[in-house]
Order: C-alpha cells, then structure tokens, then sequence
C-alpha cells in the first residue's frame, strides 16, 4: 500500500498529473514541503517519508552501500552516486571492457520492486529506438539488481535549456514533434514512461531529443497509470508549456520552474508570455486536455502521443529563425604621402579649403606640338577606315543559307541550377550478405524535412564501418536520365561522402560498386557535390565512406536530406 502511495504523490508533484490525486494527498506533500526547507536530502526521500508518517510505518529499504571504485559483473566500474532514493541509487559508471560512461540502477534483489525494474528495462532494450536512451544491460547478481544504460556526456537536459529562459519557437516545436513521435512509437509497442519529466528529456550536440528511463524510472518508484497514454500526452504537454513560458503549468513549482499563480487555473500560454507561438499553444493546451480552454478553441483534446503527433504534423511548419550577421566596420581608408612610408607618422591630409599646389608644367617644343598633330590626324584616318568597313559590312547582301550568330553578352547570366525529383530510392550494401540498410526510412532522405533521417547500422571499433566493408550508400532513381550539375547533402554529424553516377543509358541501376563512376568527393555536415561537368544519367549513387561518432561512442551515417540539382 505504501508504494501505491509513492506513486500518487511523486506524479503529483513532478510530472502533473491529475490534479485530484494532488489534492488526495496534500495532507503529505504538506509535510514534504517544511521539511524541504530545514533539510538537505532528495525531494524523493522527503515524499517518501511524508507517505510513511501518513500511513504510520517507518522506512524499511535503504540503498545498497556501495562506494566509487565498485565493480560490477568485473566490468562496470562505479565513479560517482547521482540519485539515492528509496532503496535504489543511480551512477554514472565506466565500461571498462569497451571504455565508454554508462548509467547505473542499482536496488537490492529482494526489494519489492527489483522483478518490476527487471522486466520494464529488458522490455525497453527490445524496443531498439535511437530517439530513447538505450537499456545495454538489466542483471541480477550477488542480491543486487543494476540496469545500465547509455550515458550521454554531449547532451543536455531540457531542466538546464529552461534555466536559461524559454526556448525558440523553432526549438519547442521540433520537442514536442520528436517527443511524441517517439512516445507514439514506444506506445505502438506496449511501453509508456509514465515519469516524463524536464530531466528525462535531453537535446545532443545535434539539436535531436533523446528521451531516458522509459520504462524503467516509472519501475523504480512503483508508479502505474490506469491511462498511461493519457499520461505520457499530458506530460508532453507539460514539456512545451514550460519551453514556451518557462513556467510549469500547475500551482506547484517543480524542476527549477515557477508554477502558475493559485486559483487562476491553467492560462494558455500566449496569455503567460508574451510573443508565444499561437499554434505551439494551442497544442500545449490540446494536449494538457483542459476543457475550457480546449472548448474556447473549439480544437478537440490529445488523449494519446499518436494524436498528439498527427497534430503537430498537422499545423503550419515552425521555421528557424533567420541567422544574424554582425555588421561590417566601417572600411577605413590609410593614405600615406610620398616619401614619409617608413619615416615615421604620415603627415595629415591638407584641409579642403587650402589650395594643392601643382607642379609647373613643361613647356613644349615645336617639335612636341608637331608631334602632337600628327598622332591626332592617324588616329582620325584610322576611325574613317574602320567606319567605313564596318557600314560595308553591314550594308553588304547575305547569302539566304546564312543564319545570324547571336552572341551571348557580359550581361547575360546561364540560367541557375532546378531541383530534379527523387522518383525512388533504395539502400546500396554490396559488401553484405543481405544487402540492406535501413530500407524502411530511405524515403525520408529526400521527404524535404531535415528532422527526419535515413540512417546506417550501428558499427564499431573503427569509423570506416568497423573495417568491414568500404561503404554503403543511398541508390537514387531520377525517373530517366537527366543531366545532373550538383547533390547537395545534409548529414547529422561529419561524414565523408562520394558522388557516383551510373552510365548514361543504363536501363537498370547497378548492383555492384564498379557499376558506378565517381564524380566527386566531400566531406562535412553540408556538403554539394558537384561534379567537374554536369553528367547525364538516370541513376545516382549517394556513397559513405567514413562515419561519424555516435553518443555511444560507435559509428553511424545519418543522411537528413538530399536534393538533386541540374
């Protein structure tokens, strides 16, 4: 009854959930609240302990005593203590058998919530979704219980972006679309967070959100759902509300954020701050599923991440802000007067109103002003005879089979490059057995939404796909060949990437790498492969050759977007 009781309180207060259930135990929280002020410990253990004194029973599991340097399983190296609450602690560990930081849960064996946690992390590895933190192992041994995990040391929790202020309309929105897509996919699978919280979101290098503990952080502190879609939907909603705001949208403050002033309700969030975007608002209170304000709107409420995904699909694209450039100072002109360079201090320009003197003139012979004369009559001849064979020229008849050659002028521009339409794409693997990489999300390298991606498998040890094979690539068909002037490419991540193209009048794409011939090389983020001239042909080879590094610390190409120019 006691771990029910944790569950109630812990939603309540951190991820919003039913306002009623907060009210159900105010009588505890108020407790947690004082004692917060005058301790030191983990909001956690303080609730834990509001809910023992409202049930009259006293704490029973404690933490495994552990210490920095501990080794599990011979092989995860314990290096410092993140969370100790309620009988579980969480570490960021080393791997020393593959030399990367992971994450550690640690809980007794036979705590009552050990088999739970099993069960949620070894689900949640099976899920295999890179937009989630992986789970790499889930142990028990020597009456110990551990879950490790990725450990992202480039990432950043969304609790430490709404530190610094609200975000961008273009940063909440690719949240709230990459959230719950990922969550809608977790569902489609069984799965739900029920523990979405700030801390649980984190945005790489790369600007893409990765979501930690599914599963598994609702495991560890026991908390369930009678509608866990509906949960997890709210939460998302909870996220962009304080993205747009910076506020946390209940009463209560949680996660670093003031909650909302008591008894004016749940304001939209255009009403809380000025300049919010009114469509990302309006999908915050649609998902949040507050009746007024979804009947004011007359927009339906969110009740699951997959609605709440087709509608951020749904409305007008968030573009990001244009880039600043700051401006050019103003060029200052240096003039130096003859003969002082290297002298010391130029002397200062005369003023406008003083006079230049000007060095007399030479006075000229007659024998100049002869000259003179006779340069000036050759050139005038010269202008009479060229006059006169150009009106010849001009006036002659032309022969009827002649055809005028219009000359292109200084001024005349070639006409600029056109995107050429991608009619199929396939992966391109010569070099395994099966030959596929991802073939299911080809169609999102040329779908125009850089957000998306086809990506690579997962290689190790080596960037050059594991010392494996040369490369893999991306096959695309333009239909029928054309003459093709440039690709331009956008990876996430540096990679190095070769254009090839197919022969011209090839009526099928090659199957084997020498079927292609290549037309350039690149390297970067953003690359536009042009070739030396525009080729024809019907089919293009997109080759990877070398891979960038993931936050695993292993190897994976991951191609946004392609756009074929001629």
């Amino acid at each position: 009854m006691a771990e029910r009781s944790t569950a109630a309180v812990d939603v309540a207060d951190n991820s919003g959930d039913d306002p009623l259930t907060a009210q159900a135990d105010t009588a505890a929280t108020d407790g947690v609240a004082e004692e917060r002020k005058t301790a030191e410990e983990p909001a956690g253990t303080l609730e834990q302990k509001a809910v023992e004194r409202k049930n009259g029973e006293q704490p029973s599991i404690t933490a495994p005593e552990l210490h920095s340097g501990h080794k599990l399983a011979r092989r995860y190296r314990l290096e410092e203590c993140v969370t100790r609450l309620d009988g579980f602690s969480s570490w960021r560990a080393v791997d020393e058998k593959l030399r990367r930081a992971v994450g550690v849960h640690l809980l007794p064996a036979d705590h009552p919530r050990a088999r739970s946690v099993l069960a949620a992390a070894r689900s949640a590895a099976l899920l295999g979704d890179p937009r989630f933190v992986q789970v790499l192992d889930a142990v028990e041994e020597n009456d110990l219980v551990y879950v490790v995990h990725e450990w992202l040391p480039d990432a950043t929790e969304l609790t430490a972006l709404l530190a610094d202020g609200q975000l961008e309309a273009h940063d909440a929105y690719q949240l709230v679309a990459q959230v719950s897509q990922a969550m809608a996919a977790a569902h489609r699978e069984g799965l739900a967070h029920l523990r979405l919280t700030p801390s649980a979101v984190l945005r790489s290098s790369t600007g893409q959100y990765r979501i930690r503990g599914l599963a598994v952080n609702a495991a560890l502190r026991g908390i369930t759902a009678d509608r866990p879609q509906r949960t997890d939907t709210e939460a998302i909603g909870a996220l962009l509300y304080a993205a747009l705001t910076q506020r946390w949208p209940y009463e209560s403050d949680a996660y670093g954020l003031s909650g909302l002033p008591k008894g004016v309700g749940l304001l939209p969030p255009d009403q809380v701050r000025a300049g919010v975007h009114r469509g990302l608002s309006e999908i915050a209170m649609r998902a949040l599923a507050n009746d007024g304000a979804t009947a004011s709107r007359q927009e339906p409420p969110c009740t699951t991440p997959d609605e709440l995904a087709k509608a951020v699909a749904a409305m007008p694209r968030v573009k990001p802000p244009e880039p600043v450039f700051p401006t050019p100072a103003e060029y200052q002109r240096t003039t130096y007067q003859q003969g002082t360079y290297g002298h010391g201090r130029p002397q200062p320009r005369p003023m406008a109103t003083q006079p230049i003197p000007q060095p007399p003139a030479p006075l000229e012979s007659r024998a100049g002003k002869a000259l003179k004369w006779a340069v000036g009559a050759l050139l005038i001849a010269a202008l009479g005879l060229g006059s006169w064979q150009i009106a010849d020229q001009l006036l002659a008849p032309k022969p009827k089979d002649e055809t005028p050659v219009v000359q292109q002028t200084a001024d005349e521009k070639p006409e600029p490059p056109k995107p050429i339409a991608i009619a199929s794409a396939q992966d391109f693997d010569p070099f395994s057995d099966d030959g596929r990489e991802n073939p299911a999300d080809v169609p999102k390298a040329y779908d125009g939404d850089p957000a998306t991606y086809w990506q690579t498998m997962e290689y190790r040890g080596f960037s050059k796909f594991g010392n494996l094979k040369e490369g893999v690539g991306l096959v695309l068909d333009l239909g029928k060949e054309q003459e093709v002037a440039s690709v331009d490419v956008s990876f996430l991540g540096r990679t190095s990437v070769e254009l090839r193209t197919a022969a011209s009048g090839a009526s099928s794409a090659p199957t084997s790498l020498d079927g292609f011939t290549t037309q350039a090389k690149d390297t970067g983020s953003q690359v536009a492969l042009k070739p030396t001239k525009p080729v024809t042909t019907r089919y293009v080879l997109v080759w990877l050759t070398d891979l960038p590094t993931t936050e695993t610390g292993h190897y994976r190409g991951k191609v946004a977007e392609i756009k074929v120019m001629g």
